[in-house]
């Protein structure tokens, strides 16, 4: 589990020998390991097991105590279950030496203080699960750790920052970055948007003004044709002379 050889891909196995015949001697026998553990959160079995696939699953014991340090010399472990223990203390910092790490799953327990930020240099973790613990402080942000969904780390009601939307006392957060209308707009924003604004609104009264001025002309020729026309189906106006 400290180092390994990928390059030379063979299969763990057990070579066993049995007596065939006294006439003919010894014959070996080769078994191929299989195994069946969870495997980013999926229960899966293995008929053989590869050279490079190295994997730790001590899950649903009664395991007590701290998590040993002594598990960040293991660098070619892949995965690292540990869940539905009694384990106590601290996530060590010594972790993010597991650099092949593609599991970390240590949900139902008892840990407590920070998630490690270092923790986040582990750019091959595909699945973590710390959910069910007393964890408390902020959730380290950046590279895999931005992947990961509030279920990995549910049931720890001291945790703050993304992906809860808690956010943690005297955050370093940045504030949310402007829509990208108003990034549109600049610094001056609030005037640009009342003098566009003000150009609809003149624009509107314009366009309202113009129809009502039309209305408003429109009667008045009515009026002027019926008050002073004779009625002619020429549509022509015929002007009465005055007597002297």
């Amino acid at each position: 589990m400290q180092s390994f050889d990928a390059s030379h891909l063979t299969y763990m196995q057990a070579n066993d020998q049995m007596q065939k015949h006294p006439s003919n001697g010894w014959v070996l026998k080769s078994y191929v390991y299989s195994m069946t553990l969870t495997n980013k959160g999926i229960k899966t079995e293995y008929s053989g097991i590869q050279n490079f696939f190295v994997a730790i699953d001590l899950s649903s014991n009664n395991f007590e105590g701290e998590i040993l340090k002594i598990l960040g010399n293991l660098k070619a472990l892949h995965i690292l279950n540990l869940s539905n223990n009694v384990l106590t203390g601290f996530i060590s910092s010594s972790l993010a030496t597991l650099t092949n790490l593609e599991s970390l799953d240590f949900s139902q327990n008892m840990l407590v203080g920070e998630i490690p930020p270092q923790l986040v240099e582990l750019t091959f973790l595909a699945f973590l699960n710390v959910s069910h613990n007393n964890l408390t402080g902020p959730i380290p942000q950046g590279k895999q750790f931005l992947t990961f969904q509030n279920n990995s780390f549910y049931g720890n009601v001291e945790l703050c920052g993304g992906p809860f939307s808690k956010r943690c006392a005297n955050s370093k957060d940045p504030p949310t970055p402007p829509s990208n209308f108003e990034a549109n707009q600049g610094s001056n924003f609030p005037f640009k948007f009342g003098w566009k604004v003000v150009a609809m609104g003149y624009g509107f009264g314009f366009i309202v003004g113009v129809f009502v001025e039309e209305i408003k002309i429109t009667r008045k020729s009515g009026w002027f044709i019926k008050s002073f026309a004779s009625g002619h189906t020429t549509g022509r106006v015929k002007w009465r002379r005055r007597q002297k």
